[in-house]
């Protein structure tokens, strides 16, 4: 079972011998940021600054920099488990496709019973500041890189409500404070809350907005989830838990977050209003330039008694988001091979921020098989963001990058196996001519069929014979090696 609040969490991590305190008064202005890139590059433990120079509660970083803890988080041994109970959950008689997707994402939610439990009073609510007496400065937010436009709050749960249907989302992105009681929004066009900020001002309507810090870590990965706009992000975060989330209502928007946050900010944006934001380090390794974002006015903020902040840092691959990323590739292998039958596995590299790069294995059986599911991909949600799709045959390691690019360098002519199109890249993405989309690049390192124009005959791969490594793995000791 997962946790029931951050702080139980770092309790279990801490006994673990993945937790390290440090008591040492630590900048947030930098000096955090390169303390805490060199852990996470080291495969080291969380850190729990104590006595951060700026702010007034402890900062934790680097909670999910490992796929161990990532694992631990969402109480399991292994990734790979929650994907096997979904796959579990995914009954033959729902539609294959990209229908049935929707239909078992909203099944594997109900079955559970786990709807968001409504409670009247929470830790989250202990401590009060309202209106003047609200001061973002109480956070120790991070300036991460020298070049970003100040301080940053990573890791704030986002939640809006589309204001028509009423329909709930959870979001993750980052926000720049641009004064006490100021926040810079930087949600993407792609996001489920930009579709809700962009009814509000066609209504001509202010959007309630309340960002949660610190949440249980099923609800915090739950923020990341690629989940369509109309499953809500509460039950699935009730899913993983395998128990209902405790929910409170906001004091002063109308709207639920989490009762065990640790800081929980509320407010509004007015319609229309922008304010320029960035630039920001991202996790492409560059610096995102300054654009114009709405600005949330924040009006209440709560606190548990003693409250421990939370934030991630970004930058070039490794760091702490690459585990999450790699929880979702594993959570939602079964869901994506339901509405793509022909993926066997798939893998999003790293070094890849996870939307730049799909590698995808397949069972070969037709003419431009490959070319088929590179398409899927690219009309598979926020799968449609890649660049680069790698397919290769079933018998190839997806995970295996050695492999893998053995199998892209040797068995692809690039005058036949290559497919280049063009589609919606992230927002974010610094190489494409101009922004929201560019040019996308399919690589089919399969074997090829004498059906699609291949008549030299496909080589035979060398093998060594079965009883010949038997043979050798019972003498392995004996010769010493």
């Amino acid at each position: 079972m997962a946790h029931t609040d951050l702080r139980e969490f770092l309790k279990r991590l801490e006994k673990a011998g993945e937790l390290k305190r440090v008591t040492a008064p630590v900048d947030p202005t930098l000096e955090i940021s390169e303390i805490t890139q060199r852990v996470v590059r080291d495969g080291g433990p969380a850190l729990l600054f104590e006595n951060p120079t700026r702010g007034e509660m402890p900062i934790v970083m680097n909670v999910f920099g490992t796929e161990r803890r990532m694992a631990l988080a969402l109480g399991v041994d292994d990734l790979d488990e929650i994907g096997q109970r979904i796959a579990g959950l995914l009954k033959p008689e729902l539609p294959q496709g990209f229908s049935g997707f929707r239909e078992a994402l909203g099944k594997l939610t109900q079955l559970k019973n786990v709807p968001p439990k409504r409670v009247k009073t929470a830790p989250s609510q202990e401590v009060v500041y309202k209106d003047d007496a609200v001061d973002l400065d109480r956070l120790p937010g991070l300036q991460v890189w020298p070049g970003d436009g100040g301080i940053y709050h990573n890791l704030g749960l986002t939640h809006t409500k589309h204001p028509e249907t009423g329909a709930r989302n959870l979001g993750l992105y980052r926000l720049q404070q641009h004064s006490r009681n100021t926040l810079g929004m930087h949600w993407q066009i792609h996001k489920d809350s930009t579709a809700h900020h962009a009814v509000a001002e066609r209504l001509g309507q202010r959007l309630p907005v309340a960002i949660a810090f610190g949440c249980d870590p099923a609800v915090s990965y739950s923020a990341t989830a690629p989940l369509p706009g109309d499953i809500d992000e509460y039950l699935f975060a009730g899913f993983l838990r395998g128990e209902r989330v405790e929910m409170v209502d906001c004091l002063t928007v109308p709207l639920q977050v989490p009762a065990h946050a640790q800081v929980v900010l509320e407010g509004y944006l007015e319609p229309g209003e922008r304010a320029p934001e960035g630039p920001f380090g991202d996790h492409t390794g560059f610096y995102t330039p300054v654009e114009d974002f709405p600005v949330l006015h924040v009006e209440c903020m709560t606190t548990q008694r003693k409250p421990i902040y939370q934030s991630i840092i970004t930058s070039q691959p490794p760091q702490e988001d690459g585990p999450i990323g790699k929880a979702t590739e594993r959570i939602f292998l079964p869901l994506i091979k339901f509405m793509i039958p022909d993926i066997v596995d798939y893998d999003l590299p790293d070094a890849g921020v996870f939307h730049n790069c799909c590698i995808v294995s397949i069972d070969k059986r037709f003419p431009k098989h490959a070319m088929k599911v590179m398409n899927a991909i690219w009309g598979a949600g926020l799968l449609s963001l890649c660049k680069l799709i790698v397919v290769v045959d079933a018998d190839c390691d997806v995970h295996d990058y050695r492999e893998v690019a053995f199998r892209a360098f040797g068995n692809v002519d690039y005058a036949h196996d290559i497919l280049l199109t063009q589609g919606p890249v992230d927002h974010l993405d610094h190489a494409s001519y101009q922004q929201f989309w560019g040019g996308k690049l399919g690589v089919d390192a399969t074997r090829k069929l004498p059906t699609e124009g291949y008549h030299r005959g496909w080589p035979e791969e060398m093998r060594m014979s079965p009883e010949v490594v038997a043979k050798v793995d019972a003498r392995w000791r004996e010769l010493g090696l």
